[in-house]
């Protein structure tokens, strides 16, 4: 079967190669056509929205740091970055280059706290209206009484996870009085678990990766009619959590006076585990901003399972193995090895495309953002890092435009231990 799709796709080579290779997609059509062939809707996204500002007065009395209950990020102008990655890669980039903080989103301090918090909220709103506990003359502070974490307390969740969706998952539900098993695989970081197993989540650990910790999570949760199970491979909710992202993407960038238009193209990279959050990510700004933003995903090279699932066409049927890569990366949150199908089929007719980068590529660019910018993103974080120089180089339309706006997700870092961060820093030198 390899040796068909090499003759079919010849780019694959240099995907076995883990070399640092740009796909685009030939399947990309204007927003409009690309809805009809999916099954969510901008009304979904709304209710989403509504949703989460219906929990703003409770999130904002548990999780004081989230001030106005409100899950949100900076974006940030990255001046210094930008003519550090011109320098490195001899290449100029002539556009400005903004970084979304996601790596400082309150809660749970990554891309995974939209998604991961939204759907375990709108369970527990399930829950409290199908036990008539909601009170409609109060706000939804109200689900930090008793009668509420006394409900809760007898309902589980669980989840499969390399580490950021876990620890979203895990203290979210652990606030609201669940009890919630996080099944891990053998990439997540050991001060994830930890950070965990001290809000009183339950932590099953595995030798193998992120399909057998999800594997295993589906099949006990399954056989459990009070345990809610978060499927990040498949979860409509958990995708639709992310996409709230691109309205206020929208928002942000209009107060900046930043236009995307014809004339202004707005590139957008987004590093891509299983798929959920920067395809969640990449709908809802498909939706906010139009044919005018351009999507991609950036993957390890040792990992590039949506590269690979969308080349094919055959998404969660072939994985990372079937191409003699080995799904082993430091970018821990991107260590997947077959793509959901779920996202890849949503969004065949929305993304521009994928790329791949090396693990040392990565820890440079911590380095340098660090330096530049003092801003610290963990490893797998600094993997859109790299998109301006793809689109650039590969002469993408208007990608060289002095107009263009290249927006870099910065998925997760600012809940990494100090000593650890030190760590990544330290490993350019070896």
């Amino acid at each position: 079967m390899r040796n068909e799709w090499l003759k079919k796709l010849p780019l694959l080579q240099k995907v076995m190669e883990k070399q640092e290779v740009l796909w685009c997609n030939p399947l990309l059509e204007s927003v409009a056509s690309g809805l009809m062939k999916t099954r969510v809707s901008e009304d979904d996204i709304k209710d989403a929205s509504q949703r989460l500002e219906r929990f703003a007065p409770y999130l904002a009395k548990v999780f004081p740091d989230t001030q106005d209950g409100i899950i949100e990020s900076p974006l940030t102008e990255i001046k210094q970055m930008k003519y550090a990655l011109e320098s490195m890669y001899k290449t100029d980039i002539p556009g400005r280059l903004l970084l979304k903080q996601d790596n400082a989103l309150p809660i749970s301090g990554s891309i995974k706290a939209r998604g991961g918090i939204y759907e375990i909220l709108k369970h527990a709103e399930t829950l409290a209206i199908d036990h008539q506990l909601l009170d409609s003359t109060k706000d939804y502070s109200q689900f930090n009484e008793k009668a509420f974490s006394g409900l809760f307390g007898k309902h589980k969740i669980a989840v499969g996870s390399t580490g950021n969706l876990g620890l979203s998952i895990g203290i979210m539900s652990a606030k609201l009085g669940f009890n919630v098993t996080v099944h891990m695989s053998a990439d997540a970081k050991q001060w994830k678990k930890e950070l965990l197993r001290s809000k009183g989540v339950i932590v099953v650990e595995y030798a193998d990766d992120y399909s057998k910790a999800v594997e295993e999570g589906r099949r006990q949760a399954d056989a459990d009619p009070m345990c809610h199970f978060v499927d990040d491979e498949n979860s409509i909710d958990l995708f639709l959590g992310y996409a709230v992202a691109g309205e206020r993407v929208a928002s942000q960038l209009k107060s900046q006076h930043i236009v995307v238009d014809k004339d202004h193209p707005l590139f957008v990279y987004l590093p891509c585990g299983v798929g959920g959050g920067p395809g969640g990510v990449a709908f809802g700004l498909k939706l906010a901003l139009g044919d005018h933003v351009h999507c991609l995903f950036a993957e390890p090279t040792h990992s590039p399972c949506m590269m690979i699932g969308m080349m094919t066409g055959m998404h969660d049927q072939v994985s990372v193995a079937d191409f003699g890569l080995d799904n082993q990366t430091a970018a821990d949150g991107l260590a997947v090895g077959t793509a959901s199908a779920f996202v890849g089929k949503t969004m065949e007719p929305f993304l521009t495309g994928c790329y791949t980068v090396g693990d040392q590529t990565l820890f440079k660019l911590l380095k340098v953002l660090a330096d530049s910018e003092d801003i610290w993103l963990e490893p797998s974080a600094l993997a859109g890092m790299t998109g301006p120089v793809h689109v650039i180089k590969s002469k993408l339309p208007l990608a060289n435009s002095i107009n263009a706006t290249h927006l870099v997700w910065g998925t997760g870092g600012n809940m990494v231990p100090k000593e650890e961060m030190q760590r990544y820093y330290n490993q350019v030198n070896k």
